[in-house]
């Protein structure tokens, strides 16, 4: 296994010396014949996040022109085709594309990279990530990220640059006394840690995992059996997190699995205790019954025993009889009240049914009588649009002899009876 290698970089649309401006970097990634003299067999590149080559080239062209800067005086201009307006990231996995290509075990290795560097990108650029290509058709296995800043105003692309960041912000904070020599190497040593931090970041996030060392040979001028050794400790660190991933993917299934459990036997042992209690409600209740049954025997047996003598025999005989006694006396004092109760009762009713027959009369009544007059009033109305249609058919010569000669014809004829003009 090799080294991890990620590099970012930033463009403007005006090219640089080189002749790299944003045109030519979307043409590259785009393999355009023009763009691509490099590559010996050019492949279409392939799409692992985001939106295609063309939609971030659009998305980049119409933010870039549309941004603005503020500067002196309160003025408000257009960025400079100079400004780095896109920043890229090329990430490469030291495997070939032609061995990834012939061993299915390294092309799992190879997509487990590229899915962590996925989501490592995500994590530094959040929403201005807009694209993720892989290119096949190169020596090695890499990917290519573009990150657009359209939100920001300025569009500047080294607001994601680590080292930029960190040098301006010392360079920013310098005062007017201080040496501008030792002021530009503190400058120069902030951008070189934030960049060792970036690289750090990405070493722990992929790399690690990935069993990748953070440096090749050449870079420390280690010795073909120092590199080897240090292969071999990053393959052996790789091995043991996957193990600690697969342990805690374990536990972390145990605990579930515990927990499921525990949760069975916690219901279980509620519905028992419910059960319970149902149960005690029910005991509960049954000795009520039971003593409710109890005292209803106790008084049985007290009224059994209070007749069960001759003499007691002889007293229920008479309570027997006066109880009887009693009743039909209360009946013929009552009887002559209930009777004038009734028929009092009775004539109410026959009241109440006779008001009721004359109200509905009266009612039925009042209807006719409403009908008659809305038949008499249709009826009026009728007449005078008789004499008014009568009235607008003749002649106006003779509307005028008629008004003239005959004031009560004229008063019959005219329309809603008008008066006169004068």
């Amino acid at each position: 296994m090799g080294y991890q290698f990620i590099h970012l970089e930033s463009f403007a649309r005006k090219p640089d010396a080189k002749g790299r401006g944003t045109d030519f970097i979307f043409s590259e990634a785009n393999r355009k014949p023009e763009a691509s003299v490099h590559v010996r067999n050019p492949l279409p590149p392939v799409v692992v996040f985001g939106v295609g080559i063309e939609d971030v080239q659009q998305m980049h062209d119409a933010a870039a022109a549309a941004a603005t800067i503020a500067v002196k005086g309160g003025h408000v201009r257009k960025v400079a085709r100079d400004k780095k307006t896109l920043q890229t990231v090329v990430a490469s996995y030291p495997t070939t594309m032609a061995e990834i290509r012939d061993d299915p075990a390294k092309r799992k290795r190879a997509e487990e990279w590229e899915k962590r560097t996925i989501s490592w990108l995500r994590s530094q650029y959040g929403d201005d990530l807009k694209s993720i290509i892989r290119h096949e058709d190169e020596e090695y296995f890499h990917i290519h990220a573009y990150v657009v800043p359209v939100d920001e105003p300025g569009m500047s692309a080294l607001k994601h640059h680590p080292g930029v960041t960190a040098k301006r912000a010392i360079m920013d904070s310098g005062k007017d006394d201080e040496d501008k020599k030792a002021l530009s190497k503190r400058a120069d040593a902030a951008y070189k840690a934030a960049m060792r931090q970036w690289q750090d970041s990405y070493h722990e996030a992929v790399a690690i995992p990935c069993g990748l060392t953070r440096l090749g040979p050449q870079r420390r001028r280690l010795t073909r059996e120092e590199w080897k050794r240090e292969q071999v400790q990053a393959s052996a660190l790789q091995t043991t997190l996957e193990r600690a991933r697969q342990m805690k993917a374990s536990g972390d299934v145990f605990i579930l699995k515990t927990k499921s459990e525990a949760e069975t036997i916690r219901a279980a042992a509620d519905r028992e205790r419910e059960k319970a209690a149902r149960a005690a409600q029910a005991a509960l209740a049954a000795e009520k019954q039971a003593r409710k049954a109890q005292e209803e025997a106790k008084e049985t047996v007290a009224q059994a025993q209070r007749y069960s003598s001759i003499g007691g025999r002889l007293r229920a005989i008479w309570d027997a009889l006066g109880e009887s006694a009693l009743a039909k006396r209360i009946r013929q004092e009552f009887a002559a009240e209930i009777e004038r109760v009734q028929s009092f009762a009775k004539t109410v009713q026959a009241r109440l049914k006779d008001e009721e027959k004359r109200r509905r009369e009266a009612e039925r009544k009042a209807h006719d009588a409403a009908q008659d007059a809305e038949r008499a009033r249709d009826a009026a109305l009728r007449m005078q649009l008789e004499r008014d249609r009568a009235w607008s058919l003749l002649p106006p010569g003779k509307q005028q002899e008629l008004a003239a000669s005959a004031p009560a014809m004229r008063m019959t004829l005219r329309p809603n009876g008008e008066k006169d003009r004068k």
